[in-house]
């Protein structure tokens, strides 16, 4: 393809997804005239392109649109719903012929003329109806041929018809009586005189100033000096004594020194004559003052044209010294196109040195006190940090795949006659533009889902209570090494009752099991092919094709689709994806002598089996199980799936052989088991290879890479392996209902990491506060002001030990927990990992010890919890008190409802309430605590965040205040905002106090007052 052409077909693109959604936008707020300026700028940059290549027919269709929007930008016309669809049509066929376009490389054959017709129509201020009608009966009307006039010959006339039209001419006593003789000489008289010159005048600069692409000839001109020249140069001229006024330069030095184009000059004289017929001159004296206008109108593009000359050498010669001495520092030559295909030619070269880095750090391990040491270290940080850049050139805002979401939103709000808010939360949020690709396609099915299934007719809507548009709404995020993206609407959710009819027809499952399903498992049949509850298939939905394919392929690059649904409430959908599919960190495990790789983001924890642990493989059915925190995980054994185990040899060996397994649990989706291997080394940053042909159609396998020795090893796919094990299961059993999950909420057990740092003593600290458990090594810790600090994933990560006189390993490997708040990383140097377990959290006994709570008793041994935030503030600065001290005491614990989006948050000042005496509870949104106070459940102190999304701590304090067991419960507001307007709408909306978010002393005081006033009352 020519590389204009190209180019051209790229740029148009990305123009036309942008007018796209910036039409949705300006349909939904008419006067919004930046979004509208972009519009006319970009269709208008279409229509040129178009001229300039030769594309006529793209042209055309370009150029109709480009007149309405033109229309609305200067005032003639309202934006109305109808005109916007009939230009979102033009920008469809645009569509259709660039496609075309590319390829074929010429522009197909096609009649746009009802199209173009119809915006003319709308352009010159015709309704829609009446275009469109127009249209239809486009017939040329022939005058009816009357008795009188029937005998007459092809191209004849009557006498009476002829008689007609000489009495309806114009005579000569109808015309002006100007004759040429006095012409010139009497057209300033003709015309009123010179006041009738200076009204002329005014009213011509007031249209100069008004036009914007004549605007910029004004700039920087006293208008009343410019009144005068000007004036003075028509009286002048129209009197026939030119050489008594201004000379051209003079009167129009503005319009010289800006250099006026002929367009320019062609709209002047278009802004006088309009000028000339408003103030009632007659036709002719209108083209005689327009005819003088067009005579000394050459002089002035003359003049404009040496003036830009001059202009433009001057500024060539500016930017020759200028680049000269700094550089071209133009945006336009900040940033170039590149291809996609160069891009993914450097990522493989990328990978391939990370290979090699892989090989040469496998090598030196084996070395002692080798000479390259320091080199190596060095080529390893620039391979990760080249790696880490090369990554950013393939990142893309997943915005980019919402792009047309929102006029896919509008076309379904007319065809199905509801009224829909799509919003759209983390649109810039990154990730690779492999994955984002193969998430669009299954976002567009999710969203039109949402529009159609879920959001009720808006007569539904009202008589249900709720608000009469509905709310779509998208919000991405990073999590760990994933990007999580939600997308929730406020609908009639799924009907349980419906899907297990469905259910049942279709052969899923027996009355009996749908009996015992919660309402969630029974909701993600939905998954299961061809299964559908739609009563009529339309162009939206009802073929019985869509979230079973949504499912596949989200799997299929690694990720995992949850879901969510309260009848009557609305639905959550919830997919977990990767970063990125070409280089992933993953776990290296051993079974029989070959090892694999299990891709990290599957993987949950690591469970060693033996005879004298706590965890022992069990056995139901024969089929094995592992007991982990009192739930039964189903278990496979990977020698087995890959068919390498030897059932005589099993046999003579017997079941009880084995005296130690490692088990791997991962996580597939709501699907949790494990994977029994024979042993487990080290997590590595690995490339992903594509899979050989001959072994793509095995489910067991995701691809292959490279180790560091060299070996070549499989990657397991968690999502074929749990495939193997039971589809049933993978797809029935899940997380807990709605219900069961507010249980759990109230249940105070959470998992819990215990370790050992420094002494004896078994220390903890929530599971849910640590992002990854590292093995660094002591040769890459280097200080920094005095501390130790360790570079973690691109940045400086500082280091903190427990106490002063713990000694850090002097060789070897340092195992640290690495704990991550927003973009605040801190590793806590520890000795060795005890066991990761379920249990409560409660602390008996304070402590005045900094950095550490208070001691709690967990598996039956008295345990330190550490305070995260006392070593965060430590690292990264004052993050509030860590003083713990106001134990109330076990006797009546009160209790404490605390409502934050952030997890952290939440894990971080649990353990802070509970050492002072509090039983709480935590939810991570305002709706989840409102659905506690729809079940009963009652608390003495309520404490939110005030920042949250979807429903904020303002709406949601006047939503308690507003009714209900809560209304007298005393609130507390937690924000990071403390202003006087803030604390004043906190208690205009029902908080009884205001407290700094990270002002923990403050928080606990007040905690205390309020708490203290509510059994006072009582």
């Amino acid at each position: 393809m020519d590389d204009l052409l190209n180019e051209f077909l790229t740029e148009t693109n990305e123009s036309i997804d942008v007018v796209d959604v910036e039409m949705v936008t300006l349909e939904q707020d008419p006067t919004n005239k930046p979004v509208l300026d972009n519009i006319f700028r970009l269709v208008h940059t279409i229509k040129g392109t178009c001229g300039f290549l030769g594309l006529p027919r793209l042209e055309a269709v370009a150029h109709a649109g480009e007149n309405v929007l033109g229309k609305y930008r200067d005032g003639e016309l309202v934006v109305t719903s109808d005109s916007v669809t009939l230009i979102l049509a033009a920008i469809d066929r645009i569509k259709e012929i660039l496609a075309g376009l590319e390829e074929t490389q010429e522009e197909p054959q096609g009649d746009d003329t009802a199209i173009i017709n119809q915006l003319n129509e709308v352009a010159y201020g015709k309704p829609i109806e009446t275009a469109a009608a127009a249209e239809a009966t486009d017939i040329i009307e022939m005058p009816e041929i009357t008795p009188q006039s029937s005998g007459n010959l092809p191209g004849q006339v009557s006498l009476e018809e002829l008689e007609a039209a000489f009495a309806a001419a114009p005579g000569p006593d109808d015309e002006d009586e100007a004759t040429p003789e006095e012409d010139k000489v009497s057209l300033l008289t003709r015309i009123g005189g010179a006041d009738a010159v200076k009204v002329i005048i005014h009213l011509f600069h007031n249209r100069i100033l008004s036009d914007i692409s004549v605007k910029n000839l004004m700039e920087g001109v006293n208008t009343r000096e410019s009144k005068v020249k000007i004036g003075d140069f028509f009286v002048a001229c129209l009197s026939g004594k030119s050489e008594s006024g201004p000379g051209i330069s003079a009167a129009f030095e503005s319009f010289i020194s800006h250099g006026m184009t002929k367009k320019q000059s062609e709209t002047i004289r278009k802004l006088l004559g309009s000028v000339l017929e408003e103030v009632d001159l007659s036709p002719l004296d209108v083209e005689a003052v327009l005819g003088e206008y067009d005579d000394f109108a050459v002089a002035i593009l003359d003049e404009a044209n040496k003036k830009i000359k001059e202009q433009t050498k001057k500024t060539d010669k500016d930017a020759a010294t200028a680049g000269a001495k700094t550089g071209d520092k133009s945006l336009a030559n900040q940033s170039i196109r590149v291809s996609v295909q160069v891009l993914e030619d450097l990522m493989t070269m990328v990978s391939e040195l990370v290979l090699t880095r892989n090989q040469l750090m496998q090598l030196l391990r084996h070395s002692d006190n080798s000479e390259f040491s320091i080199p190596l270290q060095r080529l390893s940080q620039c391979t990760t940090e080249l790696q880490e850049g090369v990554m950013k050139t393939r990142m893309q805002p997943v915005g980019n795949a919402w792009a047309k979401l929102p006029r896919i939103i509008r076309d379904l709000q007319l065809e199905l006659n509801k009224k829909i808010d799509l919003q759209m939360i983390g649109a810039d949020t990154e990730l690779d533009r492999q994955v984002l690709e193969m998430i669009k396609d299954p976002l567009t099915h999710m969203v039109r889902n949402s529009a159609d299934h879920g959001i009720e007719m808006p007569a539904d809507r009202l008589a249900a209570g709720k608000k009469e548009t509905g709310v779509v709404r998208l919000n991405a995020f990073h999590e760990g090494g994933h990007i999580v993206i939600e997308i929730t609407d406020d609908g009639a959710g799924l009907p349980v009752e419906k899907l297990k009819a469905k259910a049942l027809k279709n052969g899923l499952a027996t009355e009996e099991e749908l009996n015992e399903m919660t309402d969630n498992q029974i909701q993600r049949f939905i998954f299961h092919p061809g299964f559908s509850t739609a009563e009529k298939v339309t162009a939206v939905s009802g073929r019985g094709v869509g979230m079973d394919v949504v499912r596949t392929n989200i799997e299929k690059i690694g990720g995992t689709v949850d879901l969510k649904s309260v009848e009557g409430k609305g639905t959550s959908f919830s997919i977990k994806i990767p970063l990125t599919l070409a280089i992933v960190s993953a776990l290296i495990v051993k079974c029989r002598e070959d090892r694999f790789a299990i891709p990290q983001i599957s993987v949950l924890e690591l469970v060693r089996t033996s005879a004298d642990s706590e965890h022992t493989i069990e056995h139901i059915n024969d089929t094995p199980v592992l007991r982990l925190r009192d739930r039964l995980l189903p278990l496979v054994r990977l020698d087995e799936i890959l068919g390498m185990s030897d059932p005589d040899e099993e046999a003579e060996k017997g079941a009880t052989v084995r005296q130690e397994d490692y088990i791997v649990i991962v996580q597939v989706g709501s699907f949790t088991f494990g994977i029994v291997v024979d042993q487990v080394f080290d997590t590595e940053e690995i490339v992903v290879k594509p899979v050989a042909p001959i072994l793509r159609n095995l489910p067991t396998f995701a691809g292959n890479t490279i180790l560091g020795d060299g070996k070549v090893i499989m990657i397991l796919d968690p999502n074929g392996i749990a495939s193997q094990i039971s589809d049933s299961t993978s797809d029935s059993s899940g997380f807990a209902s709605e219900e069961d999950e507010h249980l759990t909420v109230e249940d105070g057990r959470e998992a819990i990491l215990l370790f050992r740092a420094g002494n004896e003593n078994r220390r903890a600290v929530p599971l849910s506060l640590v992002a990854r458990l590292e093995e660094i090594d002591v040769t890459t810790i280097e200080t920094s002001d005095g501390k130790p600090v360790v570079q973690y994933r691109g940045q400086l990560m500082p280091l903190v030990t427990l106490d002063n006189t713990y000694k850090m390993m002097e060789e070897g490997r340092q195992p640290i927990l690495v704990f991550i708040d927003g973009d605040k990383s801190m590793g806590i140097i520890v000795d060795e990992i005890i066991d990761i377990l379920e249990d409560e959290i409660n602390i008996e006994l304070s402590s005045t010890i900094d950095g550490q709570i208070g001691t709690s008793v967990i598996n039956g041994h008295a345990t330190d919890m550490i305070d995260v935030a006392y070593y965060i503030e430590k690292t990264h600065g004052k993050l509030g008190s860590s003083s713990t001290s106001g134990h109330t005491g076990s006797g009546s614990r009160p209790h404490v409802l605390l409502i934050d989006d952030s997890k952290f948050f939440l894990s971080m000042i649990k353990p802070i309430l509970s050492a002072a005496g509090y039983k709480n509870t935590a939810v991570d949104s305002a709706a989840a605590a409102l659905a506690l106070r729809e079940k009963g459940h009652d608390y003495d102190i309520i404490i939110s965040d005030i920042e949250m999304p979807d429903m904020d701590g303002f709406s949601f304090a006047q939503e308690v205040r507003d009714g209900g067991i809560w209304q007298k419960t005393p609130m507390i507001a937690l924000s990071s905002h403390h202003t006087q307007k803030d604390i004043a709408r906190g208690h205009e909306v029902g908080f009884d106090d205001y407290v700094v978010k990270l002002d923990r002393d403050a928080l606990m005081t007040t905690i205390m007052q309020q708490v203290g006033k509510k059994q006072n009352a009582a």
